[in-house]
């Protein structure tokens, strides 16, 4: 079985890049940190999901349902690039979070990254803080933006069509407390309303907005100008 982190349990991580030497050095950063364990590593976005597919299994073997909760992924490489890879990730296995980690954060990388189901992006130049505190936010669904990403999306062009339907107040402080890395219960503390509601609020600015996660969410609302 693969799926989100499991409370109180590590964060098993597989690391996909072209480039042997940047996952040598991204599992020494990772298998340095508590609660963290690199299960596997890929060349690409197929050997991805080929793994992914083996890791499945063991889980399944071992009966202890352990399987990857986050794959940390590059962008450009042979074979299946990682925008395809995340495509086919967040269909096969939905509960497998996706956290792009990449050179590039132009606009041309970053919203089909995010469109195909990405739950974050970060650049290889982050510090290592940012980079292991990013793979736990990640792994438990939290959106997770690079500054100069998030200054990509936000200079992004972009409007919604005539007649489209708009957010509510509700519903937009509750997109920025996302946006900002808020946890559904936080969000809730800070409107004075319950979990439930502030769920209740996703799944409508989703359907408005057409996504199918937070991450996803966030994006489309900086390229409509929704946040700023």
């Amino acid at each position: 079985m693969t799926g989100t982190a499991r409370p109180g349990a590590a964060v098993r991580v597989l690391l996909v890049d072209d480039h042997p030497v940047v996952r040598d050095g991204l599992r020494g950063v990772l298998e340095s940190e508590p609660g963290i364990d690199v299960v596997g590593e890929a060349g690409d976005g197929a050997e991805a999901l080929a793994r992914l597919d083996a890791l499945a299994r063991d889980a399944t073997a071992r009966d202890d349902g352990a399987g990857v909760d986050l794959v940390l992924m590059d962008l450009r490489m042979p074979r299946m690039g990682g925008v395809e890879a995340i495509g086919h990730v967040r269909e096969r296995f939905p509960e497998v979070r996706v956290l792009v980690l990449t050179t590039y954060d132009a606009d041309r990388d970053v919203l089909p990254a995010i469109e195909a189901g990405a739950t974050g992006y970060l650049l290889k130049d982050s510090p290592r803080d940012v980079l292991v505190d990013g793979v736990r936010a990640a792994a438990a669904g939290r959106p997770v933006l690079a500054p100069s990403v998030a200054g990509t999306l936000m200079g992004l062009v972009g409007a919604p069509a005539g007649g489209e339907p708009v957010l509510s107040p509700r519903e937009l402080e509750v997109l920025r407390l996302v946006a900002s890395g808020a946890t559904n219960r936080s969000a809730a503390r800070q409107l004075f309303i319950s979990e439930a509601t502030v769920k209740t609020h996703l799944l409508h600015l989703y359907e408005k907005l057409g996504v199918r996660d937070r991450a996803a969410a966030v994006a489309v609302a900086y390229e409509r100008k929704l946040l700023g």
